[in-house]
Parts: C-alpha cells; structure tokens; sequence
C-alpha cells in the first residue's frame, strides 16, 4: 500500500494533527511568545527584557563553541545539548510562527504515513546533523538558531512520501521536489537581503537531505523502490 494512500475524509485539517506535531509546534510558538510578553515587560520582571539573548547564549548552537569543543576535544552537556535546544530558539515572531506552521503542516502527513515516533526522529536527526554539518564544513562562527533544519528534515521525509506516491501514479515524479526547491529559492532570496543566520540554509539543506534518506530506510523496500524509479526514468 502506498505510504501515503489514506482512506478519503472530509474532515478539518488541524483536527487530526497528531499530538507529538502539536507539541513542537507549540513549544516553538511558546517559547517565542514568552520571549515576547518578556520585552513587553508583562512576565519576569525587568530582566525579562534579556531572555532571549540569554536563551540564545546559553541554548543556541554556537559555531564558536563547537570549533573550541573540537580543537579541545572535549564535548561538555552544555555544549552538546544545544544540538536539540536550538530548533526553538528563533529570531522574532515572524521567524517562529515559519518554522511552526511547517512543522505542523508536513509533520501532520509524516506522522500518519509513519507514525509520530518516526517524526521525531526525523526533525531531530534533521536537526543535530544540519548543525553539525554547519558547524564542520562552514565553520560559522555565528549562532545557529530556529526550527528550519528539523522541519526541512520532515520535508525531506515528505518529498520522498510524495516521489513514491508520484511513482505509482506514474505521475512526474520530479514534482516531488518543487517544494523544497520553492523553499530554498525563497530562503536564499530573502538570506541576500538579511544578515541574520545567512548559512541557515546550508544546515537547512543538509536536514533536507537526512530526512530524505532517513525515510528511504524508514519506508519497507524503500531504497529497492527508489532505485527501480530511478532506473525507469
């Protein structure tokens, strides 16, 4: 049976997202709008102004950090947790209400092709590699913040949902791919006008990647189905 074939319902779309897909979402949004009424000076008192650039510095993933925790070889908790903290960490309002909506929208098709155990494997191993392979290859001493590498790690997941769906269809299956391409077009025109985590897209594209393959493994006979599609082209 397809992966992505479901029996048709009318029914609202946000009634059946899965619980674990509300659940980041929220925390993304709760997060933000904590660091928002903050600065509002409605929560926390006047050092509440500072939470976000406190939460940035002591839960972002830090570039410097992790070139000091490489040359040093040592890789203490606080260093290491930042890998899994930083997806909810974000900019401003606009930056996190983004990264929630896509996790959202494509964790909801993720999870009930896969399961919601599977979803969080995904977002966070689109997560924890997006970053180390931001931290490795760029060497970006900058903050890497925002859910973007874990929800394009579920967009990769969906991608190839929807490639094999496209494939049973005998349907273009280069479909699959345009919204990823429309994503990343809209990411590197907006990052040419902005100096905020302009490598985000690096780490994004490498979530991209890991969720692909992740659901190639995931999905039974996936790779074999793969291969088959590719070599009909």
């Amino acid at each position: 049976m397809d992966p992505m074939q479901k029996a048709p319902h009318q029914e609202a779309p946000f009634n059946t997202v899965p619980p674990i897909v509300w659940a980041l979402s929220l925390l993304m949004i709760g997060v933000e709008a904590a660091f928002w009424l903050g600065a509002q000076g409605l929560i926390g008192g006047p050092s509440a102004v500072g939470w976000r650039i406190a939460a940035f510095e002591g839960y972002g993933f830090s570039g410097s950090y992790f070139d000091w925790m490489i040359e040093r070889g040592q890789y203490p908790l606080d260093g290491l947790r930042r890998f899994v903290t930083y997806p909810f960490l974000h900019g401003g309002f606009g930056h996190a209400l983004f990264g929630a909506v896509i996790t959202l929208a494509v964790g909801k098709v993720v999870a009930d092709s896969l399961g919601q155990a599977r979803v969080l494997l995904i977002f966070f191993a689109g997560a924890v590699l997006g970053a180390l392979a931001w931290g490795l290859i760029l060497s970006d001493t900058r903050l890497l913040v925002g859910a973007f590498p874990g929800a394009y790690g579920l967009i990769g997941a969906f991608t190839y949902l929807l490639f094999l769906k496209l494939e049973a269809q005998g349907a273009p299956r280069f479909r699959a791919f345009m919204l990823i391409g429309v994503l990343m077009g809209l990411q590197l025109v907006f990052g040419a006008f902005s100096s905020f985590a302009s490598t985000e897209w690096f780490a994004d594209l490498v979530g991209f990647a890991v969720g692909f393959g992740l659901t190639i493994l995931l999905v039974p006979g996936g790779w074999g189905r793969l291969v088959s599609a590719l070599r009909r082209r």
